[in-house]
Parts: structure tokens; C-alpha cells; sequence
């Protein structure tokens, strides 16, 4: 993976409806997803802010993209692994939304 949410025109500079987090937070949370992704396929650099290839761009922007990455990996793993199209749409699909609607009420 080499684009770290680059095909967004812009991050914006101003904060918005993100949670607030120091970049050592965010850092934090960046090597954990990474960790997570890297379970499931291919490992990401060590390009955060601070590691041997550090790419600089923030530990947010980090913990975004690889945010997605965990999420398209995780997603491919249910449709290669589900016995049939139905099963993995279920899961992808309702179960995953459920799963969400849960989180988000949890955060409230």
C-alpha cells in the first residue's frame, strides 16, 4: 500500500468532526491497526512519523488508510471464506451493520 489517503484532494488543516487525539495518540492507534492489518495479509511499512522509512504524512492520516486497508482486508477474508455468496453477503452486509450500529451507540 503506498497511497495513504492521497486521492483526497486535500486533508483539511482545521479540525472537524474528528475526535481529538495528540499524535502520539493517534501513532498509537495507527501501529495497532497496522498490527491488525498485518495479520490478515501483507505487511504495511514502517513509514509513521519517527520509523525508519517514516513517509511524512501524520499519524492520523496513518491510522485512517490503514483503517481502510484492515477493513478491505477483513472484507476480502469474508468473501473468500464464507461457504456460499449468501453467507458472505449476510455477514458484509446486515451482520456487519449491526456490528456498527452497536459501536457507534457504545461511543455515544
Amino acid at each position: 500500500m503506498d497511497a495513504h489517503g492521497d486521492g483526497m484532494t486535500r486533508w483539511p488543516a482545521a479540525p472537524g468532526r474528528a475526535v481529538e487525539r495528540t499524535e502520539a495518540q493517534w501513532a498509537l492507534i495507527a501501529g495497532q491497526v497496522r498490527h491488525a492489518a498485518n495479520k490478515l495479509g501483507s505487511p504495511l511499512p514502517l513509514c509513521l512519523p519517527g520509523e525508519p522509512r517514516q513517509c511524512g504524512r501524520t499519524a492520523q492520516q496513518h491510522a485512517l488508510a490503514w483503517s481502510a486497508e484492515l477493513k478491505a482486508r477483513a472484507h476480502h477474508l469474508i468473501e473468500s471464506s464464507a461457504p456460499s455468496e449468501e453467507a458472505a453477503a449476510w455477514v458484509a452486509g446486515p451482520l456487519f451493520k449491526e456490528r456498527l450500529v452497536a459501536l457507534r451507540a457504545a461511543a455515544v
